[in-house]
């Protein structure tokens, strides 16, 4: 996946993906409890008295009255788990816990990387509720931005090894909220877009879906996409907002694919802002900014696509790892690796196919192998990392094949139902019946606004 796979050199002189291993860069473990008390005196200070009791140091304390019943206090602690002695503490904490509050309103979300704990069902891996924890990712990294590694075309390039730091400790530093710094790229950078950016251009009007050929010339109006310059990541991310809501943000390395999908469940796109080394433009072996800019972009801006992406994105929350390997399967072959059907003709709507050359041609040529799109399938099918792809699995349409992925997803064993609150930009979790009625609330509330719209149209 994007930001959580490298690339590899085909026989072919092609360019893939190849994934990343999911490992750990974390020394401790972050952990956060959410539960709620009945609103009276010294509350606060009964809820905290188990973690005090049991050593348990708390990085983060946060409390609100709960929206559904007036009567209790909502409270979020975040903490860190070191060694095994902490993890007994925490347990026993736990368990106290639960006297005071109601059993069934104590949830533990936990990133568990080393310890098995399947077994809980109290715990389910931790992910982000709000946008600006995705700052977190960019200590998660499994690897920097500037670290290259020894076949690759840069690796004993000073100058391409400099540029690629400067890169990576702008992702680094970056904080939600914050403008995307600005790079000034120099001219063998530049000369290495042109080169990829004028190839493949001349490809998009037989290779490419409609969805993206709409969307491209925007793009060259508005972001000032052409041959001779390189997007500004942020003038993209702001036009890209007004589309669809999705942004862009820097990413100093590959991030994990659990983390690079919590993402897109916030319509947040890790990318790149680094190019590849001009020794070989039609090869990388990671994803760069031509691959960010010119394969994922224009699909991003189409409202069904972005809608799609993050129904992926929202089914990894919590989702144990052994979904996760699915769903990132899953991400493989649709958002990199995408082949649908437009007026019986095979186009491409996947960033793998529309930003190599060899791979566009071959996802919509007779030669290579089409299956139909059916999520279970295509979850749990293997795929080579060092040659071009000899199968892709065809989608009707962008509505289907979300239909299809949220079926599928419905299947994930976990304790809750989460949502996207646009107004908030945070994930909701819907696991009480009180949480059922307001949504149904909303709901009415959106329905009325419809039915007045049918009213107007009618007269």
């Amino acid at each position: 996946m994007d930001n959580g796979v490298k690339r590899q050199k085909t026989d072919h002189g092609g360019d893939v993906h190849k994934s990343s291993s999911y490992v750990s860069t974390m020394v401790s473990e972050k952990m956060s409890v959410v539960f709620s008390v009945r609103n009276e005196p010294s509350a606060l200070v009964k809820a905290l008295t188990p973690f005090q009791k049991n050593c348990i140091n708390l990085t983060h304390i946060e409390s609100r009255p709960l929206a559904e019943d007036t009567s209790k206090y909502k409270f979020l602690v975040n903490l860190e788990i070191g060694h095994e002695e902490d993890e007994k503490r925490f347990q026993t904490a736990i368990s106290e816990l639960k006297e005071i509050s109601d059993k069934d309103c104590v949830k533990v979300l936990s990133r568990r990387d080393v310890l098995d704990v399947a077994h809980k069902d109290d715990e389910v891996p931790w992910f982000p509720i709000k946008i600006a924890e995705l700052d977190r990712f960019a200590s998660q990294i499994l690897s920097y931005g500037a670290d290259l590694d020894a076949d690759h075309p840069g690796f004993t390039d000073d100058v391409y090894r400099k540029r690629r730091k400067i890169f990576a400790d702008i992702a680094y530093n970056y904080k939600h909220g914050e403008p995307i710094p600005a790079v000034e790229y120099n001219e063998a950078e530049l000369k290495t877009w042109s080169t990829v950016f004028t190839k493949l251009s001349t490809l998009f009007e037989t290779h490419a879906c409609k969805e993206f050929r709409n969307v491209w010339p925007l793009l060259v109006q508005n972001c000032n996409y052409n041959k001779d310059n390189i997007p500004q990541l942020q003038q993209v991310s702001q036009f890209l907002k007004d589309c669809t809501g999705f942004t862009l943000r820097p990413v100093a390395g590959l991030l994990s694919s659990r983390d690079f999908l919590a993402g897109l469940a916030f319509r947040v796109f890790h990318s790149t802002q680094y190019i590849r080394h001009g020794a070989n433009p039609f090869y990388t072996p990671e994803p760069d900014v031509c691959h960010e800019l010119i394969g994922h972009v224009p699909m991003f801006c189409d409202p069904e696509f972005a809608a799609f992406s993050q129904e992926i994105g929202m089914a990894s929350l919590g989702a144990p790892d052994d979904w996760i390997e699915k769903l990132a399967t899953l991400y493989w072959f649709t958002i990199e690796f995408g082949v649908c059907r437009e007026d019986g003709a095979l186009k491409a709507y996947g960033a793998g196919c529309l930003s190599s050359i060899e791979e566009l041609q071959n996802c919509v040529c007779d030669a290579s192998k089409k299956l139909p799109f059916e999520v279970p399938e295509i979850a749990v099918t293997k795929y080579p990392i060092t040659t071009i792809q000899p199968v892709y699995f065809v989608a009707p349409s962008f509505g289907e094949a979300k239909r299809k992925v949220r079926e599928y997803s419905s299947q994930i064993p976990r304790a809750f139902t989460a949502r996207y609150n646009p107004y908030t930009q945070s994930v909701e979790l819907i696991n009480k019946r009180s949480n059922c009625v307001k949504m149904i609330r909303d709901l009415a509330s959106e329905m009325k606004t419809l039915e007045d719209a049918v009213n107007k149209l009618e007269d």
